[in-house]
């Protein structure tokens, strides 16, 4: 059964792939900084930085600005992967009402179970 997609509805289907990429691009750099920002061992050098700051004002300044850096951080790519991740659940929604579902970033129809035959929006033949 030969499955194509109306005309009509070409230049939507081709602009929200353009965007449903571009956020999946987004959420997983988001998701590598995130990572990274955990994995960042910046708080160790704040714990030590607190124990110099029972002898000095200083000190307790540089534990709470390094503290401060680590949080920052790690709250700054939380809330970018959860912008992007917002974004491509409302694409997905958005293509799952037009029929077609993504595996990774391959467009399939939804009744596609084996994901034999991908889309290419951008293909005329697969419009009617």
């Amino acid at each position: 059964m030969e499955h194509t997609l109306s005309a009509s509805d070409k230049y939507e289907i081709q602009q929200n792939f353009r965007r449903y990429i571009r956020l999946k691009e987004r959420f997983d750099t988001a998701r590598g900084a995130y990572v990274t920002s955990r994995a960042s061992k910046v708080w160790v050098a704040g714990v030590v930085a607190l124990l110099f700051a029972l002898a000095s004002n200083f000190f307790l300044g540089v534990a709470t600005g390094l503290f401060a850096v680590y949080f920052y951080s790690m709250v700054r790519s939380w809330m970018q992967i959860n912008e992007s991740e917002e974004g491509v659940e409302e694409l997905d929604r958005w293509f799952s009402g037009k029929k077609l579902k993504f595996e990774g970033s391959i467009l399939y129809f939804s009744n596609d179970q084996l994901l034999e035959n991908p889309l290419d929006p951008f293909d005329e033949d697969c419009y009617q």
